[in-house]
C-alpha cells in the first residue's frame, strides 16, 4: 500500500477527516510524502485518480497512523493510530498579535524608542501601580534630575524604573527629556579627555546625579557641581552600553 493509498484509507475510516482537511486547504497544496516531508504539489490529480487529502500551508502531519509512520520513535500499527495535525505559526497570526503594525521598539503613544532614559523634573514623583490616579502609590522618587528608564507607555502615563528596578507608572508631566546619570562607583575620576592617561580634573561620589553629555562606546562626558570631565561608561547609570551621544 502506498503512502497516499494508506492515507486515503485512514481518512475514509475517520469519516469526515478528509473533508475537514480539504476544506482548510489553501491555493498552494502541501501533501505529506512517504518520508514524512512536505512537498509542494501544484498540479491537480489525474483523471480517475482519487485525490489525496490536501494539507494547507502551516499544517503538518505528525502521525498518520500508518505502518511507515512513527510517533516518538514507536511504530504506529496500520489502522490503529490517529492523524494529528500540527498548526505552525503563520504570518497572519503574527500580524494579529501586533494589530497596529507598529514597531515594537517604539512607544505606542510618543513613537519614541522603548526603553529610553528620562529624568525626574521636580523634587518628588509618585510611582503608581497602574496608569491612573486611582491606583495606589508604590514608590516615591525624591531627587530632582534623577535618571529613570521608560519601559512602557499608556496615555499620559509612563512606566519607569530606577537603576535598582524599582518604580511604577508616573504621569508624563513629572518627567523631563533632559539626560542625566547617577554615579555608581565611589570617587570616580573625571578625566580631561576620554583617555585613562589624561589628567584627572575632579572626582565624583557614589550616588551623585550629574548631567549627561557626549558619549562614545566606552566613555561619557558628565558635569555637575561646576566640574566637567570624562568617565568610563560602566561607572554611571543612565545610558545604554552601546549608546553614543554627540
Amino acid at each position: 500500500m502506498t503512502a497516499r493509498a494508506g492515507f486515503g484509507a485512514m481518512a475514509d475510516r475517520r469519516g469526515r477527516l478528509t473533508a475537514l482537511v480539504a476544506a482548510a486547504a489553501m491555493t498552494g497544496w502541501l501533501v505529506a510524502s512517504g518520508s514524512g516531508a512536505a512537498q509542494e504539489q501544484e498540479q491537480a490529480p489525474a483523471d480517475g485518480e482519487a485525490p489525496a487529502a490536501v494539507i494547507p500551508h502551516g499544517i503538518s502531519i505528525v502521525s498518520t497512523g500508518g505502518p511507515d509512520n512513527r510517533t516518538d520513535g514507536t511504530p504506529v500499527p496500520a489502522g490503529g493510530g490517529v492523524i494529528v495535525l500540527s498548526q505552525a505559526p503563520t504570518a497572519d497570526a503574527a500580524i494579529s498579535r501586533n494589530p497596529d503594525g507598529r514597531d515594537p521598539g517604539k512607544g505606542p503613544v510618543t513613537n519614541l524608542p522603548l526603553p529610553r532614559y528620562v529624568s525626574l523634573k521636580g523634587n518628588e514623583g509618585n510611582a503608581r501601580r497602574g496608569p491612573s490616579l486611582s491606583h495606589r502609590i508604590d514608590w516615591v522618587f525624591r531627587h530632582a534630575g534623577m535618571p529613570l528608564r521608560v519601559v512602557a507607555e499608556f496615555g499620559h502615563w509612563r512606566r519607569v524604573e530606577d537603576r535598582d528596578g524599582a518604580g511604577g507608572w508616573v504621569h508624563y508631566a513629572l518627567l523631563s527629556g533632559v539626560r542625566t546619570a547617577i554615579v555608581q562607583e565611589d570617587m570616580v575620576e573625571l578625566h580631561a579627555k576620554p583617555d585613562l592617561k589624561s589628567d584627572v580634573v575632579a572626582r565624583a561620589e557614589t550616588g551623585a546625579i550629574v548631567r549627561l553629555g557626549e558619549c562614545t562606546i566606552d566613555w561619557c562626558r558628565i558635569s555637575g557641581g561646576g566640574e566637567r570631565g570624562w568617565v568610563m561608561k560602566p561607572s554611571i547609570w543612565g545610558v545604554d552600553p552601546d549608546e553614543t551621544r554627540e
